[in-house]
């Protein structure tokens, strides 16, 4: 069976992807979609809106046929280890064929970018200078992109879509990188027709109805009836882990200047928001603070990092049948252990998971079924429902 790949977080689902995915049938209509799908917890440091449930129900309503998890030691860093990991699920599912959005829709000039910084040791070091300048990562990477290819590339989801490539190119992994072209403005706030990005969505989220029409009615609906996780929500406990902790040096991601900070800024801030403002510096971006913050407040150590360098394991969140068809002709060639379920396979990513989880449903009342949705093999299985 043909198959396609999407990474992605679905934070939350909106008609931009489901444009993607409807594009993606229209092309490939009898190829399986697979999603790598982040779980609780996002690569910008925050907790997802929805839980992972939610939104791998909602990745197969739009019309895909099996979503697994990015696991939170890789969902929730930088965009390399984010790449390593949904990449490398979609390898170890057969994905033939990986499909992202793209501001350029140029894979050829990606793929030769990607391929350059592959074979020029010049680049690292040179996005190190730019970012000893005061650069965000973002602008040093396409600097330095600049100045070895003489392409400027510097939007965000063709910088991601380089990141893939490279992925691909140096495990040699045999996935074929395609993009699609992107339509709206990935970082803007406002709300902006039909289409708009998932950061104006939350950014709007506390009113339903400014963007019930940027949503499929599956999204909205969920959007309407489950919690919507915030990340102020959690800004308490934090506080109290950064207050009573001796050693906030030993969590992954925190620094020892970043430490410092954060212990002489505590007492004084009253939120999440105002704290990452008041610790901010040239070298430390509000997205690796707030990386740092969350490992804080999920108690993961860079000794805890260490060991989870690699993927273990495949974990199921949804399929349909088409999906689970797919699955029982590539299951033989697995080489990891494919898992619904925390209790049959207990090893220390998946006890991460489980702990992470109890920590996205802390801050909240009758939220129980989250984690234990992590014990039991509760998967969505879209054709034994009625919805």
């Amino acid at each position: 069976m043909a198959s396609v790949g999407i990474i992605a977080e679905y934070n939350p689902l909106h008609n931009g992807h489901l444009y993607q995915i409807q594009e993606i049938k229209k092309k490939y209509p009898e190829d399986t979609i697979v999603i790598a799908m982040s779980g609780n917890f996002t690569q910008r440091g925050e907790p997802a809106i929805i839980d992972k449930w939610s939104r791998a129900k909602l990745a197969i309503s739009a019309g895909a046929d099996l979503v697994v998890e990015i696991p939170y030691h890789f969902a929730t860093q930088s965009a390399d280890y984010f790449s390593y990991a949904g990449i490398t699920l979609l390898e170890q599912l057969k994905v033939e064929q990986l499909i992202f959005g793209s501001e350029s829709n140029n894979i050829y000039d990606l793929t030769e970018i990607a391929k350059a910084e592959l074979q020029n040791n010049q680049f690292d070091k040179l996005v190190r200078i730019y970012s000893k300048f005061g650069y965000n990562y973002p602008t040093a990477l396409a600097l330095s992109l600049k100045d070895l290819t003489g392409k400027i590339i510097d939007t965000p989801n063709d910088i991601l879509g380089i990141t893939y490539i490279k992925t691909i190119l140096k495990y040699n992994y045999n996935i074929k990188p395609n993009s699609i072209k992107r339509t709206n403005d990935y970082n803007s706030k406002e709300i902006k027709g039909t289409i708009s990005s998932a950061t104006s969505i939350r950014e709007n989220i506390s009113n339903l109805e400014k963007i019930k029409k940027t949503v499929p009615k599956e999204t909205f609906n969920i959007l309407s009836k489950e919690i919507i996780h915030k990340k102020e929500d959690y800004f308490n406990f934090l506080k109290y882990k950064i207050i009573t902790e001796n050693n906030l040096e030993q969590y992954h991601l925190v620094s020892k200047d970043l430490a410092v900070r954060l212990k002489k800024e505590i007492l004084f801030v009253n939120s999440y928001e105002e704290l990452i403002q008041r610790v901010k510096s040239k070298h430390q971006t509000y997205s690796k603070i707030s990386r740092a913050l969350l490992q804080i407040l999920c108690n993961y150590t860079k000794q805890q990092a260490q060991k989870n360098q690699k993927l273990e394991y495949i974990r199921l969140l949804a399929f349909n049948s088409k999906g689970k068809d797919y699955l029982n002709t590539i299951k033989k060639d697995l080489t990891l252990p494919l898992i619904s379920k925390i209790s049959k396979n207990k090893n220390e990513m998946l006890e991460l998971e489980l702990n992470t989880t109890k920590i996205y449903t802390l801050p909240y009342k009758n939220n129980e079924q989250n984690y234990k949705k992590e014990y039991q093999c509760d998967l969505y299985r879209k054709d034994d429902q009625n919805d």
